[in-house]
Formats: C-alpha cells, structure tokens, sequence
C-alpha cells in the first residue's frame, strides 16, 4: 500500500481541481477528479451551469423513481397521507389515527433518502449545492403543522426547478407554496373586518411578510420599515390552504381566499398598489425581486456560500449588479462569481457544514450508499437534522457555527467509522444478515488529496498503520474545509 509523500505543496492544477470540485460540489470523487483533470476546469464549471446537458447516473434514476411519495403533489399527498376525514357521530379509533400519523413519516424519510442519494450520486453537483442554498435560504421545518406532507413537493416542486433560474421565479414558487404559508403563518392572517374574519378570529399576522423581506430578499438592511410590513402583511391575507374536501379546485393545496383579503388601499415601499386581489402580491413580489437591496442581500449570501464567511465587499457589489443586469439570472450571477479572483484565491477558506461534511466523505470515500441512515443520524448528531431547522433563517454557513472540540470529535469518529467499513451503508440494518465491513482504500484517497492534503496531514498519514491512513485522511483537517 502506497504511503503520502512528504512533500511540499502539490501542483498548482490539482488544488484548482479540489477546489472547483468542492465548492461546485460536494467534494470529489475520485471519478470527477479526473474528469476535470481532463476536461479542464473551464469546461467543468461551464457543464455544471448548464445541469441539464449532463446525463444522469441509472442507478439514480431508478432509485429515486422507487420512492412513490416523490410522485405526488401537494394536494394529493394531504389525500393520501394527511390526518384521516372526521365523521360526525363517529369517532376514529386511536390506533387507526396512530397509524396514519406513522404512515405520514414516509414522506419525509423519502424527501431526505432522496436529498441525500442526489447529493452523492449526481453528476450535476452544482445543482445539487444549489439546492441545498436555496432550501435553506427559503427554509421550510418539516416539523411544523402539516408540512411534513409537503417538504418533498416543497424541494421537488419549488426549489430544484428554479435553483440555477431566475430569482423572481424561485421567489414567486416559495411564496405560493402551501408548505411555506403554513410555516410562516400565512394560513392565520386575515384582514380585520373582511368576511373570512367571521370564521378566523386571528386577524392580520406578519410573520409570513417580515421574513419574505428581511430574509429572502431586502434583508435586514433593505430600508423598509414597519410600516412596509404591516402593509405587505396585508397584501398577502388571503394567500392560504385550500380545504380537503373543497371541491373547488380540488389539485390545488395552495388557493387564494378573496373573502379574506384586505381590499383597501395600499403603499408598498413607496409604490401605490391597485385593489387586485391576489395580483396585489404578485406585484408586490416583482418589486422585491427587482429591488437593488435583494440584489446585495443574494450577492451577499452567495459570496458567503462560495468564497469566505466574510466576503469581499467588492465581489458582493460585482455580483449585486450582475443580478440587477441580468434580472436575477442566478446561472449568470454563478458565472461572474466563478470567473472572479476572490473565488480562485479563498481556497480551503470554508469549513463544511455537517450536511457537506458527510456527503463529501462518501464521496471521497467511494462508498455504495444503499441505506442513507447513518448519513442523517450523523448529520442529526452534528446539529444539522436534515428538514429540521426549526427557524426560517435555515442553518448557518460559517466556521463559528459549527467548530467546536465535541464537533470536531464526532466528525473523526464518522470518519474513522466509515474508513473501518463499520457503517451498514451498502443494506438496511438485518440482524438476522450483519453488516460485512467494506474498509475504504486508502489509495483512492492519496490519488485524489496526495498533493493538496497540508505536510503535517501527510506526516501523520505516512507514521500511521497502513490500517490507520484511511481514517487519518477523512478525518483529516483538510476534509473538513473546503
């Protein structure tokens, strides 16, 4: 078994390609890593922006196409899987209702056996990390009221066809999504006096409206104030949840209620908006979108995802005004971020969140992923739950968030675990058939990192027991910044 040189630091190509490798993706495997060494890295980000042009793996295809929830929408899957219909005179037995609450967890645990399989088997992995951005930027708990039925439609629906479109589209999509107006309380805002409030009692709220601002587009800085809020709080009454049983549009999960819409008179960060019902929203949210403060706000994110925790002001204005050029084209934004010094230069700058920590080691390691089990309880041990961010400022991006010395320990033991072979990955857990250990091969490792990992991983790497090396490479310091 070869052992890591002590050497000085490789060449210059091979830190470009880990680079691109884990910022357009969720790190290497040893597949792409020569698929960029032969393509160049040109050619690599210019295939990645353009996701539909790249064939995706059978083995995905299928396995996904296995997972039935994914083939319902929201309206359906409430049919399907949703709290059982009431009878009245009758009462449901206990048991029946328990079992279709367990029933329901189904589609969350196949929302995040998908995420996950994506995340490692995708040759489109910028789509795949821009899936994760939005979902997190528009975040959604999967934990709240009945958004568990809808978290799959939520990312399949929403967040994957518009993550490397324009950020109107996305916007809009996230807005009108009834696992979104569920979660930020939309569902319980009605104008005072309007003929819905005879039947909802809770009034107007601006919980849905001030996120939709200081979040997911102005920002916190964006210049609007209360009053702004309370006036889009108004704007969108009425945006809600249709029935079960209605038998008005009946495939529709999200409707627009005019009976509890505030008609009156309104301006919106100093634009005069007509009475039109549900277009009063849409304009509204043409307004964000187009709004020079969203454009700094997602220039700023993006900057913080791709470069430093800390970004560049200069890179954040170049982008800002990409996005206002191109009316939030999000592929062209992408394209000038790439292209940028800042981005060649911050290599090895950020630390991996949980969720990119563990699918990258898989990647790295070339391990089958049969069960994604071990992966989300890993990551649910690490502080990151998969679907469950509880606040609607999705989780954080930054090193201070995530390093601490218990951390950093639970990290090298998935590491050391996964290298050993001693996690039941390739099959589900059979008591009755144990786990057979597949030890990851420490020369794939050295074939992708050898030349990029720092003199004293390679120190520690080249003393260790060739048994050791593997697990010393995953759960190296290295591996876990990109």
């Amino acid at each position: 078994m070869p052992v890591l040189p002590v050497t000085g630091a490789g060449p210059v190509s091979d830190r470009r390609i880990i680079h691109v490798l884990n910022r357009l993706a969720f790190g290497p495997t040893l597949e792409d890593f020569h698929h960029v060494r032969s393509i160049g890295v040109d050619r690599y980000i210019a295939e990645q922006l353009d996701p539909e042009s790249i064939p995706e793996p059978f083995e995905l295809e299928w396995r996904i196409a296995a997972l039935q929830t994914l083939r319902y929408n929201a309206a359906q899957l409430r049919r399907l899987y949703g709290p059982l219909p009431a009878v009245r005179g009758f009462s449901l037995p206990p048991e029946l209702e328990k079992a279709q609450r367990e029933r329901a967890q189904t589609i969350v645990q196949q929302a995040a056996q998908a995420r996950v399989l994506r995340a490692v088997l995708s040759r489109r992995q910028l789509q795949e990390v821009m899936v994760d951005f939005w979902f997190n930027h528009f975040n959604v708990f999967a934990g709240k009221d009945l958004d568990h039925l809808w978290i799959g439609d939520y990312e399949r629906q929403v967040i994957r066809p518009f993550a490397l479109g324009r950020f109107r589209d996305l916007l809009f999509a996230t807005t009108k999504h009834p696992a979104m107006l569920v979660y930020l309380d939309n569902t319980l805002s009605t104008a005072p006096g309007s003929p819905g409030a005879r039947r909802n009692s809770s009034g107007l709220n601006e919980n849905f409206a001030r996120e939709v601002m200081e979040l997911h587009t102005l920002g916190a800085e964006g210049g609007y104030t209360q009053e702004d809020v309370i006036t889009l709080a108004r704007i969108l009454t009425g945006w809600s949840i249709n029935r079960p049983d209605a038998r008005e549009f009946p495939d529709h999960a999200a409707v627009f209620e005019g009976t509890r819409h505030d008609f009156g008179p309104k301006v919106f960060l100093g634009h005069a908006l007509r009475s039109r019902g549900k277009a009063e929203g849409e304009e509204a949210l043409e307004i964000l979108a187009k709004s020079p403060a969203t454009a700094h706000h997602i220039a700023f994110e993006l900057a913080q995802y791709f470069v430093a925790d800390d970004p560049p002001t200069p890179l954040v204005d170049e982008l800002a005004a990409q996005f206002l050029a191109t009316d939030g084209n999000i592929r062209e934004v992408l394209s000038t971020l790439f292209a940028s010094r800042e981005f060649w230069e911050s290599y090895s700058q950020k630390y991996k969140t949980p969720y990119h920590f563990v699918i990258s080691t898989v990647r790295a390691a070339g391990a089958p992923v049969d069960n994604t089990r071990p992966l989300l309880g890993t990551m649910s041990q690490l502080g990151m739950p998969l679907f469950g961010c509880l606040t609607p400022d999705g989780y954080k991006n930054t090193e201070g968030a995530w390093l601490s010395p218990d951390a950093t320990a639970r990290r090298i033991n998935f590491a050391a675990a996964l290298a050993r072979g001693n996690l039941p990955l390739s099959s589900l857990p059979d008591p009755l058939r144990p786990h057979a250990a597949s030890p990851v091969d420490v020369a794939r490792l050295e074939e992708i990192f050898g030349s990029t990992l720092s003199s004293a991983t390679r120190e520690t790497v080249a003393e260790a027991p060739p048994g050791l090396r593997a697990a010393l490479i995953l759960g190296s310091p290295d591996l876990m910044r990109r």
